[in-house]
């Protein structure tokens, strides 16, 4: 019988997630010989040799029994020369790149796993840091590619025989020639220290639970930097944590160890509990149960809470011991700065809001900080993509004209590269206008160009001038000698939504903060027509004054001042708005002789925010939005029209009606605002005759808004984003997909 032989590259997830074990236990089931191996960059090459039925026999296994988390993107397969191999092996690693594919990700611990932590018996048992090929962290620990435990932090944790008996055992199919694993023997181990690094003796979990519950704040080290931890039940505790973090409002996460748990503080849908319990264990963002159990000062106002699983050995243990099960588990670092990946940054960065931190000797390479997602009026929504998911690439149904980098917005921003017909973005990198995070922008925008070979022809930035984000594009420009093309801010948020989809012409709601608008003016609540590179903005939310620039996002009193001046006199707004004499005379001047608008969607809810009596001021991006969104639970909608006026959506009049009932009930008002806000937006883009309306931008996530687009959409399909925040860190996949046209 005639021996044929084949070379195939194959390109997804397919290194770190247990493949080449895979590959060589169906090799030998085939009766095939040959062998694998990583490629230079994170592709597998496979030689096969064998007679037809053993070929054919080899690709159906190849297809039908891929471990869980690999996945196949492209498969590339020829025909070559016999080399006549007289077995099948697992090679060592080489240095050609044919295929780029997909870093993995960082993956949650598997239930496999988990039950040796668990199995008195088992030589793992109570090890915090047990993994195997279908779990563990990934990314977060390379240093560079392919794959292997030389290029990752585990190159400083030698296996012991057992481990290394395991490694080399074909027949162990969780832990052959798997990269990550070790052992209580072999492997990192746990310290408590105080934050003056004095070492605390005993068990150093059981020890940190009991510190928490003595009312202790702890940082705790995880797979992409580190946590606080502390007591969610208890107000001084919490309270403390705020003032130490300067964190007077933005709300807290919650870590759990199971979802019965979960289900005692909140409401959770089915699409919730799949979102929670799938191996990425993002924080989902859920309706909170009353009366609620857990502190009132967790997320003061706010009607969600953001709950997620254990997704180490260590969160497990940790909250087995606590007798709720649950712990305040929120980013450890300092107020708008990135999250701290080593001890020495917890020492000094965090000396002043945590006692004592609880650390493990393997290094953290590639900070990832926890993903976030909420469900709104039934779709999933990111708020932040990162653990479990960055750095996969986002596959388009077209392709890049050239290679090239996008740098995104500003705030809560995330970078990219993009090739082909693929995107990589970064993790979740935070707030660019601090040099810090800046600095973390550029590090991880050049880790991706490099690990993925991209020789950028484009550097795409948005159009403000004073993004910090937009600096650095034209420095990357200049270093690749690479075009600089700035969009605007809100076409790319449609974009981002276009390209989700894999469409190059339509109608977008862009439903946003502020962003830098092409007349000048602030835009951020926008109908914009596309086709291709073309746009036109059609309609807008009407423009009223804003002078004094950020502030007025910080102070939203100044802005319903500033609305409420396009229709009452000063001394009527004195009656209303509560600013001191002297800045209320101030605006009343500017305002007069100011030629700066905006458009915002962000500012119209932040000043029924403030009408209403709800926040006056903002400690965090979106509060007054947020708790005004909270404000509409079980609210009725009342009747409200927003009418258009020319090119405007007349957001002027919600302020007028909200005067007009200001004694119906603040659950009532709030809960119609938004709704018919939707509403009005809805009505222009339908003028427009869409086929169909993509709908993005930070405010996207509102779930009352987003129900008035829906609701109101006379049959036209909402299309909103669902692999990327419909926020800013959204933005660069946007600005990628604009150089497919």
């Amino acid at each position: 019988m005639r021996t044929y032989a084949y070379r195939i590259i194959v390109s997804g997830i397919v290194q770190g997630v247990g493949f080449r074990p895979f590959i060589y236990r169906i090799a030998h089931k085939a009766n095939v010989k040959g062998y694998v191996k990583n490629m230079g960059g994170s592709e597998v090459e496979i030689r096969i040799e064998g007679n037809n039925d053993g070929i054919g026999e080899f690709m159906r296994l190849l297809f039908s029994e891929l471990p869980p988390e690999a996945k196949i993107e492209n498969i590339n397969m020829e025909e070559t020369e016999l080399n006549l191999f007289s077995d099948f092996k697992i090679l060592p690693s080489g240095n050609e790149i044919k295929e780029p594919s997909i870093i993995p990700p960082d993956f949650s611990i598997c239930d496999e796993c988990l039950k040796e932590v668990l199995n008195p018996k088992d030589r793992r048992y109570k090890y915090p840091f047990n993994s195997c090929a279908y779990c563990g962290p990934r990314f977060s620990m390379m240093y560079k590619l392919p794959y292997d435990r030389e290029n990752t932090s585990m190159i400083d944790f030698p296996l012991c025989d057992e481990c290394r008996f395991e490694y080399y055992d074909p027949s162990n199919e969780r832990r052959f020639d798997t990269q990550g694993i070790s052992c209580p023997r072999c492997g990192p181990r746990l310290y408590l220290e105080s934050i003056e690094g004095e070492r605390i003796e005993g068990d150093p979990l059981t020890v940190t639970v009991k510190l928490i519950e003595e009312g202790y704040i702890i940082a705790i080290k995880g797979i992409g930097g580190f946590h606080i931890a502390a007591d969610p039940f208890n107000d001084d505790v919490v309270l403390k944590l705020r003032e130490r973090k300067n964190r007077p409002q933005k709300p807290f996460a919650v870590m759990a160890l199971d979802l019965p748990t979960v289900e005692k503080y909140a409401y959770v849908s089915n699409l919730e509990r799949e979102l929670l319990k799938s191996p990425q264990k993002p924080i989902v963002l859920l309706k909170k149960k009353e009366p609620y159990e857990l502190s009132k000062y967790l997320s003061p106002d706010l009607d969600r809470e953001g709950f997620f699983l254990f997704y180490t050995a260590v969160h497990y243990l940790l909250l087995d011991y606590m007798k709720n099960h649950v712990l305040i588990m929120t980013s450890g670092n300092k107020h708008g700065y990135p999250m701290c990946i080593d001890e020495k940054c917890a020492r000094e960065k965090l000396k002043g809001v945590i006692d004592y931190i609880l650390y493990h000797n393997r290094n953290i390479v590639n900070r990832v900080d926890d993903s976030v997602i909420r469900v709104s009026a039934n779709r999933v929504m990111f708020i932040r993509r990162s653990r479990g998911y960055a750095p996969m690439w986002i596959k388009l149904k077209r392709k890049v004209q050239k290679p090239l980098v996008a740098v995104g917005a500003e705030l809560q921003n995330v970078g990219a590269v993009a090739f082909d017909d693929k995107v990589v973005l970064t993790q979740y990198i935070g707030d660019t206008d601090e040099l810090e995070t800046l600095n973390e922008l550029d590090k991880y925008m050049n880790l991706l160009i490099s690990w993925y070979n991209v020789k950028p022809k484009l550097v795409i930035a948005d159009k403000n001038p004073a993004y910090q984000s937009t600096y650095l594009a034209s420095k990357l420009a200049e270093k690749f000698s690479a075009e600089l093309v700035k969009i605007q801010h809100h076409y790319a948020h449609i974009l981002s939504v276009a390209a989700d989809y894999g469409f190059e012409e339509g109608v977008g709601i862009a439903i946003d903060g502020i962003g830098y608008g092409d007349d000048g003016n602030g835009w951020g609540g926008e109908i914009i027509k596309f086709n291709g590179k073309n746009y036109e903005r059609k309609y807008h939310l009407k423009y009223v004054p804003y002078v004094g620039g950020d502030i007025n996002a910080i102070r939203p009193e100044r802005m319903l001042a500033l609305i409420l001046s396009t229709f009452m006199s000063w001394d009527e707004i004195r009656e209303i708005v509560k600013l001191n004499e002297r800045e209320l005379s101030m605006l009343e001047k500017i305002v007069k002789r100011s030629k700066s608008f905006t458009s915002s969607t962000g500012r119209v809810l932040d000043a029924a925010s403030v009408l209403l009596g709800i926040c006056k001021y903002r400690t965090y991006e979106g509060e007054p939005a947020m708790k005004l969104e909270a404000s509409a639970r079980g609210g009725k909608i009342l009747d409200l029209e927003i009418p258009i006026l020319g090119e405007e959506i007349n957001t002027v009049k919600i302020f007028e009606w909200l005067l007009e009932n200001k004694d119906n009930k603040i659950n009532n008002l709030a809960i119609t605002v938004q709704y018919r806000l939707g509403e009005g937006l809805v009505k222009a883009a339908l003028k427009l005759n869409p086929e169909r309306i993509f709908v993005s931008g930070g405010a996207a996530v509102n779930e009352y808004i987003l129900r008035g687009i829906i609701e109101n959409s006379q049959g036209v399909e909402i299309l909103t984003p669902r692999r990327v925040p419909a926020g800013d860190g959204g933005i660069a996949i946007g600005q990628a997909y604009y150089a497919t046209f």
